[in-house]
């Protein structure tokens, strides 16, 4: 099967909601690393990954992002408790929203990431920048 060159030279544009407390602190710590991903991601520092509101998702995808990331502290380690409890079931309620306005829920990601886990940051940016790739950009309609 032949590759679309547009395709294969698309470099998509994918915003990231990190956790102050966890996942934006694992970025930084795979920034001390001097490990290394794809630039193809814009992070916004959040309080708690709970404190993302699913209309902030909506929004990102209507301004011509390709992907979005939800990265928060690992269940039962969150600062406020139970943050990213919250930012599982918004997930899991906004997936069948996504498909109804013709977004693939593959284009959206929940993650759990700790301070501590800068490789795994990486990883999973890395990894989620290639799925996004391999999807194509993003319809307008």
């Amino acid at each position: 099967m032949a590759v679309n060159p547009a395709v294969a030279t698309h470099e998509p544009k994918i915003v990231g909601f990190l956790c102050n407390w966890c996942s934006y602190a694992g970025a930084d710590m795979a920034g001390t690393s001097r490990l290394t991903y794809p630039s193809n991601i814009r992070i916004i520092r959040v309080p708690c990954s709970g404190r993302v509101d699913p209309l902030l998702v909506i929004k990102a995808f209507e301004m011509g992002a390709e992907g979005v990331l939800i990265a928060g502290c690992h269940p039962g380690d969150c600062h406020y408790s139970e943050g990213n409890y919250h930012a599982r079931r918004r997930f899991a309620l906004l997936r069948p929203y996504l498909d109804y306005l013709g977004i693939e829920d593959k284009r959206l990601k929940l993650e759990w990431v700790s301070a501590t886990e800068g490789k795994r940051f990486t990883q999973v940016v890395s990894e989620f920048t290639r799925e996004i790739k391999q999807l194509g950009p993003r319809s307008s309609g």
